[in-house]
């Protein structure tokens, strides 16, 4: 469970933690109108979980009551609490140092999405999971906890170090606003960026990308760098001490380093990573095929077209995309999801010398009983009638997973966490790791509380070659 993860990291400390946060609301705020919390008693806070998020947040005192140093790199927060939990563990600490790095004035738009605890540089989570005590106990994630692994975590110190050095920068110094041949839109970012002409890039301050020339954009690495070294899963028949590749990538990709991809390729690479006749399961909380906070709307076909061309085309497998239907759903993401199912259709209508489309795609919305009955118990003095905080009851993982290689992230499937926002994640080829995230897959895609997406009206289409 991620509140037992979170408080291992930090009771386990003995002389550094670094966390990465979108927001923080670890102690809930039953009492405080601004709040979704507000109005509901202290019963109600009980039964909620509302203590795993103290208890967290004591743990995190408790370390830095023992001179642990901890660093605390973080986005603006969201209302009504911002970085107030942050400053409280900070103020009168000297070994407790927190920095707010706003990702719009370097890209325009996006913020620090990350969410990642590193322990005496050996022990990390990554995962969906927020500094939130509804995320501990009214929410689903999914997390990787990694246990004495050092070089894994020198790694992630070192994107670690790259957000905290930007924290310290102007960015009116290292921006520019650019023409983006990629996706046909003018938008801001850092100068140095592969999206900036050769001649107009200045000189990173951060460790450097694999440098391709002659092309603008971040091309597809052919051989990013894999971590070749046994994951024992303990209590689970299929681990073993054999070494199997994994890796770590990263957004957005002006952060990447060394030979380590980009977050969008290792999603990609994913996708395309199952067998013939095989089955891909994809979760997530939000999709959309554009960006959703850009000035300028981009259209992003990357994952669906990966879907229909790679896997149900031209290998004949079956992808269940599991998409989380909640009190915040974006309403785009309906239409784009039936135009996903649309190769279905196409697929059973196309012949190419005889030879048949025999792959598909299945979607399903996952439905927290209780989503749409989320927010504050009071208004003005007002019942309601909502019965659960509110940004609860939701299937907030975000994962993929083949028949062969595992993918765990932090980022929605939509252009924004990918190009403009702080986002990472954690692949491996460990068959106990891919079994472990099938089971946790089909344990919701059988669950009552999937409910398939309605396709398109259907529309019969000839073709043949």
């Amino acid at each position: 469970m991620a509140p037992d993860v979170l408080r291992w990291l930090a009771g386990n400390s003995t002389k550094r933690l670094d966390i990465i946060a979108q927001y923080w609301q670890l102690l809930s705020q039953p009492n405080d109108p601004r709040s979704g919390d507000y109005g509901y008693s202290k019963l109600d806070m009980e039964r909620f979980g509302a203590n795993e998020g103290f208890q967290v947040f004591k743990s995190m005192e408790n370390a830095a009551d023992r001179n642990v140093n901890i660093r605390i790199l973080q986005h603006s927060g969201v209302y009504p609490d911002y970085t107030k939990e942050s400053s409280i563990l900070a103020s009168g600490r000297p070994n407790v140092k927190n920095v707010t790095l706003l990702f719009k004035d370097w890209w325009g738009s996006g913020i620090v999405h990350t969410k990642v605890w590193i322990s005496d540089r050996k022990d990390i989570y990554i995962g969906s999971a927020n500094n939130d005590w509804k995320s501990l106990t009214q929410v689903k994630e999914v997390g990787i906890y990694l246990v004495g692994c050092p070089r894994i975590a020198e790694k992630v110190e070192i994107y670690y170090d790259n957000l905290w050095k930007l924290a310290s920068l102007n960015s009116s110094q290292y921006t520019k606003t650019v023409w983006d041949m990629q996706w046909q839109v003018n938008r801001q970012v850092p100068c140095w960026s592969n999206f900036v002409s050769l001649k107009e890039r200045c000189r990173s301050p951060l460790p450097s990308y694999v440098k391709v020339p002659h092309v603008m954009g971040y091309p597809t690495l052919s051989d990013p760098h894999m971590f070749h070294m046994p994951i024992k899963t303990p209590g689970y028949s299929n681990s073993s001490l054999h070494h199997h590749s994994s890796y770590l990538s990263f957004a957005p990709p002006e952060l990447s380093f060394g030979k380590f991809q980009s977050d969008e390729q290792a999603w990609l690479d994913t996708i395309k990573s199952v067998g013939s006749g095989k089955t891909l399961r994809m979760n997530t909380m939000d999709w959309l095929g554009q960006s959703q906070y850009t000035k300028e709307t981009v259209f992003w076909p990357s994952l669906s077209s990966a879907i229909s061309e790679v896997v149900v085309f031209s290998k004949g497998a079956t992808v269940k995309l599991l998409v989380a239907y909640w009190g915040h759903f974006i309403n785009s993401t309906d239409l784009y999801l039936k135009s996903l199912l649309y190769s279905n259709i196409i697929c059973a209508s196309v012949k190419y010398k005889d030879k048949s489309c025999d792959g598909k795609i299945e979607i399903k919305y996952y439905k927290v009983p209780g989503f749409n009955m989320t927010g504050p118990a009071l208004v003005n003095g007002t019942k309601t009638g909502n019965i659960y905080p509110g940004y609860t009851r939701v299937n907030h993982g975000k994962f993929a997973v083949s028949d062969v290689r595992a993918h765990i992230g932090t980022s929605n499937l939509v252009w924004d966490y990918f190009y403009t926002t702080a986002g990472m994640s954690f692949g491996t080829y460990n068959p106990a790791i891919v079994s472990q995230l099938q089971e946790i897959f089909d344990a919701d895609w059988n669950s009552p509380y999937a409910v398939p997406v309605e396709p398109l009206p259907f529309q019969e289409i000839h073709s043949s070659w």
